[in-house]
């Protein structure tokens, strides 16, 4: 499973986005950030589909970012990193 490290690692995103996404991630609680993300996903069911998901979605704020496209928000971009690192770190976490 990817760990938190591992992920950022291949993220290759700016530094300010990674800093701020690492600052967040120690106010994130599951039940009220990620289900505005991802209202379909079930974490206790499916982590590894949860993170895919978080992982489409930020892809798709990567590119808007880059194309510097209108509807770009670097705050719902980072909201993103944040769900998708914290959930990459309580995946880790998990017993196998």
């Amino acid at each position: 499973m990817t760990t938190a490290a591992t992920l950022l690692g291949a993220l290759r995103r700016p530094r300010l986005l990674v800093q701020a996404a690492r600052a967040g991630v120690s106010a994130y609680v599951r039940d009220v950030h990620l289900a505005p993300l991802a209202p379909t996903a079930d974490p206790q069911r499916d982590p590894a589909g949860v993170i895919a998901r978080l992982r489409t979605l930020e892809e798709e704020w990567e590119a808007a970012r880059r194309a510097r496209a209108t509807q770009y928000s670097p705050g719902r971009h980072v909201a993103v990193l944040v769900a998708l690192l914290a959930e990459a770190r309580l995946c880790a976490a998990r017993p196998a």
